[in-house]
Protein backbone atom coordinates (compact mmCIF):
# COMPACT_ATOMS: atom_id res chain seq x y z
CA UNK A 1 0.00 0.00 0.00
CA UNK A 2 1.27 3.40 -0.98
CA UNK A 3 -0.02 6.64 0.52
CA UNK A 4 -1.91 8.57 -2.15
CA UNK A 5 -3.06 11.59 -0.11
CA UNK A 6 -4.17 12.93 3.25
CA UNK A 7 -7.81 13.98 3.46
CA UNK A 8 -8.30 17.34 5.15
CA UNK A 9 -11.81 18.34 6.25
CA UNK A 10 -12.50 22.07 5.80
CA UNK A 11 -15.52 24.26 6.39
CA UNK A 12 -14.77 26.81 3.65
CA UNK A 13 -12.81 25.37 0.76
CA UNK A 14 -11.81 28.69 -0.82
CA UNK A 15 -10.37 30.08 2.42
CA UNK A 16 -8.63 26.79 3.25
CA UNK A 17 -7.04 26.57 -0.19
CA UNK A 18 -5.74 30.14 0.17
CA UNK A 19 -4.21 29.23 3.54
CA UNK A 20 -2.53 26.17 2.03
CA UNK A 21 -1.29 28.29 -0.90
CA UNK A 22 0.37 30.57 1.68
CA UNK A 23 2.31 27.47 2.79
CA UNK A 24 3.43 26.73 -0.76
CA UNK A 25 0.76 24.22 -1.85
CA UNK A 26 -0.58 24.43 -5.40
CA UNK A 27 -3.96 23.28 -6.68
CA UNK A 28 -3.63 20.23 -8.91
CA UNK A 29 -6.93 20.84 -10.70
CA UNK A 30 -10.21 22.69 -10.32
CA UNK A 31 -12.65 22.15 -7.45
CA UNK A 32 -14.79 19.08 -8.15
CA UNK A 33 -18.26 18.46 -6.71
CA UNK A 34 -18.74 14.84 -5.65
CA UNK A 35 -22.50 14.37 -5.86
CA UNK A 36 -22.39 10.90 -4.27
CA UNK A 37 -20.81 12.25 -1.08
CA UNK A 38 -22.19 15.81 -1.22
CA UNK A 39 -18.76 17.46 -0.96
CA UNK A 40 -16.50 19.82 -2.86
CA UNK A 41 -12.99 18.44 -3.32
CA UNK A 42 -9.72 20.11 -4.23
CA UNK A 43 -6.40 18.30 -4.45
CA UNK A 44 -3.28 20.31 -3.64
CA UNK A 45 0.38 19.36 -3.79
CA UNK A 46 3.66 20.46 -2.26
CA UNK A 47 7.06 18.73 -2.24
CA UNK A 48 5.49 15.46 -3.39
CA UNK A 49 2.80 15.52 -0.69
CA UNK A 50 -0.83 15.53 -1.79
CA UNK A 51 -3.72 16.75 0.34
CA UNK A 52 -7.40 16.47 -0.47
CA UNK A 53 -9.47 19.37 0.83
CA UNK A 54 -12.99 18.10 1.47
CA UNK A 55 -15.82 20.51 2.25
CA UNK A 56 -19.46 19.47 2.82
CA UNK A 57 -21.94 21.30 0.56
CA UNK A 58 -25.07 20.57 2.61
CA UNK A 59 -26.32 18.87 5.77
CA UNK A 60 -26.79 15.53 3.97
CA UNK A 61 -23.10 15.35 3.02
CA UNK A 62 -21.37 12.24 4.39
CA UNK A 63 -18.87 14.35 6.39
CA UNK A 64 -21.23 17.11 7.53
CA UNK A 65 -21.59 15.83 11.10
CA UNK A 66 -17.87 15.12 11.28
CA UNK A 67 -17.20 18.72 10.20
CA UNK A 68 -19.56 20.02 12.89
CA UNK A 69 -17.86 17.89 15.54
CA UNK A 70 -14.19 18.27 14.57
CA UNK A 71 -13.95 21.45 12.51
CA UNK A 72 -11.04 21.93 10.12
CA UNK A 73 -8.74 18.94 10.51
CA UNK A 74 -6.94 16.12 8.73
CA UNK A 75 -9.22 13.10 9.00
CA UNK A 76 -8.00 10.26 6.80
CA UNK A 77 -5.04 8.78 4.97
CA UNK A 78 -5.74 7.33 1.54
CA UNK A 79 -3.77 4.27 0.44
CA UNK A 80 -3.52 3.12 -3.16
CA UNK A 81 -3.99 -0.65 -3.47
CA UNK A 82 -4.09 -3.23 -6.26
CA UNK A 83 -7.31 -4.96 -5.16
CA UNK A 84 -9.72 -2.92 -3.06
CA UNK A 85 -11.98 -5.86 -2.17
CA UNK A 86 -9.16 -8.16 -1.07
CA UNK A 87 -7.33 -5.43 0.86
CA UNK A 88 -10.47 -4.28 2.67
CA UNK A 89 -11.25 -7.89 3.60
CA UNK A 90 -7.69 -8.43 4.86
CA UNK A 91 -7.87 -5.23 6.93
CA UNK A 92 -11.28 -6.16 8.35
CA UNK A 93 -9.63 -9.30 9.74
CA UNK A 94 -7.17 -6.97 11.52
CA UNK A 95 -9.82 -4.90 13.29
CA UNK A 96 -10.81 -2.39 10.61
CA UNK A 97 -14.54 -1.88 10.09
CA UNK A 98 -15.72 -1.33 6.53
CA UNK A 99 -18.06 1.67 6.66
CA UNK A 100 -19.27 1.72 3.07
CA UNK A 101 -19.09 -0.23 -0.16
CA UNK A 102 -16.64 0.49 -2.98
CA UNK A 103 -17.87 3.51 -4.91
CA UNK A 104 -16.68 5.72 -7.73
CA UNK A 105 -14.51 8.69 -6.77
CA UNK A 106 -15.26 11.36 -9.35
CA UNK A 107 -12.36 13.50 -8.12
CA UNK A 108 -9.87 10.66 -8.70
CA UNK A 109 -10.55 9.65 -12.30
CA UNK A 110 -13.64 7.62 -11.35
CA UNK A 111 -11.55 5.00 -9.56
CA UNK A 112 -13.14 2.95 -6.79
CA UNK A 113 -12.64 3.91 -3.15
CA UNK A 114 -13.79 2.46 0.15
CA UNK A 115 -13.56 3.83 3.69
CA UNK A 116 -12.69 1.87 6.81
CA UNK A 117 -12.45 2.74 10.52
CA UNK A 118 -10.05 1.43 13.14
CA UNK A 119 -10.62 1.98 16.88
CA UNK A 120 -7.01 3.08 17.48
CA UNK A 121 -6.23 4.78 14.19
CA UNK A 122 -9.41 6.37 12.89
CA UNK A 123 -10.50 6.51 9.26
CA UNK A 124 -8.58 5.35 6.20
CA UNK A 125 -9.53 5.28 2.53
CA UNK A 126 -8.45 2.66 0.02
CA UNK A 127 -8.10 3.70 -3.63
CA UNK A 128 -7.94 1.03 -6.31
CA UNK A 129 -5.10 1.41 -8.84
Amino acid sequence: MKIHHVGYLVKTLSKASEAFEDLGFEAMDEVIFDEIRGVDILFMKKDGYVIELVSPKHEDAVVYNLMKKLGNTPYHFCYEVDDIVKTSKDLSEKGYVIIDKPTCAVAIEGRNVIFLMHPFMGMIELLEK
